[in-house]
């Protein structure tokens, strides 16, 4: 790509130099390999370079050339050695609060986000987590000090260090199936006010900051879990009104394309949590799940696939310490990992999100 042409792909002004000294071609070549830790100080230097690090463009070229990272972003309990700000740790009842934890599995470093300022003292309870082309989006869940159910939407930009909003769900649901591909989060199933478990499904559109309705699924599906595989959005498990707390063992998965949904039966094993789920289906034509890794993470078992490598929460048995490990490829074993004192609080979810 000519440099002029590439620069006007940007939406940006056209500078001289990018960085003095150096022709605008290599400048910009810098930019792009700048790791995403350094954008929020870089995006201070001045306005041309703001504007380049927070183009859409930009953020296309840096995954097409592989200079993107995937990064877990956790739901975490916050450690009670840990503030976030001056006020109280604590929700509704004396309940933990919730912040997102960052773990960088190249680095292996970790870090924690500002508070959302309409939320300092911890997330909502039970949100749910999703990325969109480098950001982070944080969805419904309960008010930490009320535990009533919010439609609020909130986008965190990797570049800024910044939580904006986003326009509110179209309506109260709690324990959704959520998933995304490209610009979009899907979400369906779940359970309103009134605690009736839910068919309907909605898409978040984050380039549009709009919502739009999907057709529903073929029944109602409370506590039930999403992920995309391939072109398809999965809604695992979950169970009707009439049925409380009783898994079903197979799921709905919509084409992205056409917008059609279609019944897979047997998919999971009948009166297991689908929170397990790992995203993949294996050679019996089941979905996989990460709670088979290994007997240290078969209860109460959580993951967030980074690529290469999974990042699997987990115990050996009910009621144990919640132990965190990565899987390298389909054949690695789990490997424990060492986890700062201050970021050892349960992880209640997460999702990976490539910046």
């Amino acid at each position: 790509m000519h440099k002029n042409q590439f620069s006007a792909e940007m939406g940006i002004p056209k500078v001289p130099e990018w960085i003095p000294g150096l022709p605008e071609e290599l400048g910009l070549e810098c930019l792009t390999r700048l790791p995403y830790s350094a954008h929020p100080t870089a995006s201070r230097v001045c306005r041309p370079w703001r504007s380049l690090l927070e183009s859409e463009e930009f953020y296309r070229h840096r995954k097409q050339n592989g200079y993107t990272r995937n990064v877990a972003c956790l739901v975490q309990a916050v450690a009670v050695a840990v503030e976030l700000n001056t006020g109280p740790k604590s929700g509704a009842g004396g309940s933990p609060s919730y912040g997102i934890a960052v773990f960088d599995s190249v680095s292996g470093t970790w870090e924690r986000l500002d508070p959302i300022p309409k939320y300092p003292n911890g997330l909502p309870m039970f949100c749910r987590v999703a990325s969109c082309e480098g950001k982070l989006v944080v969805m419904g869940g309960w008010d930490p000090a009320t535990y009533k159910p919010v439609t609020d939407v909130f986008v965190y930009e990797f570049t800024t260090c910044r939580w904006r909003r986003g326009a509110a769900m179209p309506s109260k649901r709690s324990f959704f199936a959520i998933g995304s591909r490209g610009s979009r989060v899907y979400v369906a199933g779940g359970h309103d006010e009134s605690k009736n478990a839910l068919k309907s499904a909605w898409v978040y559109d984050l380039r549009r900051d709009e919502w739009a309705e999907l057709t529903q699924m073929s029944r109602e599906r409370d506590e039930c879990h999403g992920v995309v595989i391939g072109d398809e959005f999965w809604v695992v498990s979950g169970y009707g009104t009439a049925s409380q707390g009783a898994f079903e063992g197979g799921a709905e998965a919509l084409d992205l394309g056409s917008g059609r949904w279609r019944r897979v039966e047997g998919a999971w094993e009948e009166g297991e949590c689908p929170r397990a789920c790992g995203g993949g289906v294996g050679r019996d034509g089941r979905l996989v799940s990460w709670a088979e890794f290994g007997p240290a993470v078969r209860v109460g078992t959580r993951g967030v696939n980074l690529g290469s490598r999974v990042l699997v929460m987990g115990s050996e048995y009910d009621g144990g310490s919640q132990g965190v490990f990565m899987k390298d490829g389909q054949n690695g074993k789990l490997e424990r990992v060492s986890v700062p004192e201050e970021f050892s609080g349960f992880i209640q979810s997460g999702c990976c999100v490539e910046i």
